[in-house]
């Protein structure tokens, strides 16, 4: 099996543009009026409730560390799809899902931005401030920007970057289906009034850069050591 030479002009445009849309939106001060969406003076009604909490915040997450653990083992023992994947792509596209959880939980930990939840406006204590104001505080907890939840989703997205060269409709399929769990996981928690839609765009464009730049490194000298450009790390055949 062949891999078609790519170029990285299109995820590129792609990049700047959603960085544009994105710097756009919060310019635009969306954050706020969509929470109100699903806040109350008093709170948010769906935030305790069992099928947001149980099933799509502590299932999806338990679920994405299985997939996770199984990205890892499948670069020794690939099955289905990934079998068209050699091994350095593999191990490329286990690293860059868990590389993308991590660079999102960074960012998280150090951000000064407090949850919808927090504010004055729906019963909190908190005052809103752009996620930009670097430093100043906004008298909640803090650690809320980008939404680390959705990353469970967005951070499958390396899947495309594996897969473009040798199986360009698998790439557009996995790429289409980490966006939508996402999407799917980032707007249940703002129902919760966990984290603004831009929480959420945020951390797609993380774990996009995260994965574009990692796509980028492996394809530099000395990646052939994970496994690309051996013979014996060849996709095996269907």
């Amino acid at each position: 099996m062949t891999r078609s030479a790519v170029s990285n002009t299109g995820p590129l445009a792609l990049t700047l543009l959603a960085l544009a849309l994105l710097l756009a939106w919060d310019a635009a001060g969306l954050d706020v009026a969509l929470a109100t969406w699903a806040g109350t003076p008093v709170g948010f009604p769906w935030r305790e409730h069992w099928f947001l909490v149980k099933v799509m915040h502590e299932g999806a997450r338990n679920l994405s560390w299985v997939l996770v653990t199984a990205l890892f083992i499948s670069i020794r023992w690939p099955v289905w799809i990934l079998r068209r994947l050699s091994a350095g792509e593999r191990a490329q596209l286990a690293l860059t899902t868990l590389a993308s959880v991590m660079v999102v939980s960074l960012v998280k930990y150090t951000s000064t931005t407090s949850c919808p939840w927090d504010l004055q406006a729906f019963g909190g204590v908190a005052h809103y401030v752009s996620h930009w104001a670097w430093g100043v505080r906004d008298g909640g907890g803090g650690n809320c920007f980008p939404a680390g939840h959705a990353s469970a989703g967005f951070a499958y997205l390396g899947g495309y970057f594996a897969f473009r060269r040798s199986s360009p409709g698998i790439a557009r399929a996995w790429l289409a289906c980490a966006l939508a769990a996402g999407l799917v996981l980032g707007l249940s928690q703002q129902l919760r009034g966990a984290h603004y839609m831009s929480h959420t765009l945020w951390t797609a464009w993380v774990c996009w850069v995260t994965a574009f730049a990692i796509d980028v490194a492996a394809r530099s000298p000395g990646w052939w050591r994970l496994g690309y450009g051996s013979s014996l790390t060849e996709p095996r055949q269907r």
